[in-house]
């Protein structure tokens, strides 16, 4: 139930895109998944609402965020590289825990089956989970989020598909997090072989919940083509070549993008040198 008369779903996500500290932050996030999940098992499921997220979440002061070429590059066969690629790591699960809040408040005026919100309400709690893993890594480490730079363009596929829920769904979901499924297993043989037990357990977590969270994308973005009649192949090239900057990077984890609902021939022309 909810604990006011007039609580939202949607006013629920922008509480949470206007907490600034990460850890308040995430802490915010999962009360928000519960208050949602505890209402939905009850049969009296929160109203999704209306409201006016801002355009960028509010962030703490640190850390500080620069161009991607000018953030420093660190080898991760040395600790410090290694506390660096957590460090990445911790900045882009923050971005998602916002980029889902804000996908469940900025088109509520796109009418979608109560099973869109009950996905990203999962994918946001379980991004909120992963910052916190991460950050425990960070923290054994002797460091903590906040205490290198960071690149300044993750909300840019945001702000550039506002307007646009396909878009969005193509761009987030489809395209970076799936770039996630590409990279993660490299970075858990990185921290195997340093015998990180810790950071080890929390990207094999991460990753394994990731496909989920590509999976939710690729459903509502099919769902989508579906309702308007149009070829979601067709409709993701053309969506990704206007959203996203830049040719996608090979090589590609076909098997779990094909576990997700991405099949290779969406993403291969797109591909980097094709």
């Amino acid at each position: 139930m909810a604990e006011t008369p007039d609580q939202t779903l949607a006013g629920l996500a922008v509480e949470v895109l206007t907490t600034a500290d990460g850890r308040a932050k995430t802490a915010r996030a999962r009360q928000a998944a519960v208050l949602w999940r505890d209402a939905r098992a009850a049969g009296d499921p929160l109203p999704v609402g209306r409201a006016t997220p801002p355009l960028r979440p509010a962030r703490p002061d640190r850390p500080e965020l620069l161009s991607p070429r000018d953030v420093p590059r660190r080898r991760p066969g040395t600790p410090e590289g290694r506390i660096a690629l957590l460090h990445a790591v911790a900045h882009i699960e923050l971005n998602a825990v916002d980029l889902h809040w804000d996908i469940v408040a900025r088109f509520t005026d796109t009418p979608m089956p109560i099973g869109f919100y009950d996905d990203w309400v999962k994918a946001a709690d379980e991004e909120a989970k992963h910052f916190n893993l991460v950050c425990d890594c960070l923290e054994a480490m002797g460091s903590h989020y906040g205490a290198l730079p960071a690149h300044a363009g993750m909300w840019r596929a945001a702000e550039d598909t506002a307007d646009d829920l396909p878009g969005r769904l193509a761009v987030v979901p489809m395209v970076l997090e799936a770039r996630g499924l590409d990279v993660t297993p490299g970075m858990i043989e990185v921290f195997r072989k340093s015998d990180d037990s810790g950071a080890v357990a929390a990207l094999e977590t991460i990753y394994a919940e990731e496909v989920g969270h590509v999976a939710y994308g690729a459903k509502w973005f099919h769902y989508l083509c579906g309702r308007a009649g149009s070829d979601p192949e067709e409709v993701f090239q053309t969506l990704v070549r206007r959203y996203f900057h830049g040719a996608l990077k090979p090589p590609f984890n076909e098997e779990k993008r094909a576990e997700a609902g991405i099949p290779p021939t969406y993403y291969w022309p797109l591909a980097e040198g094709i």
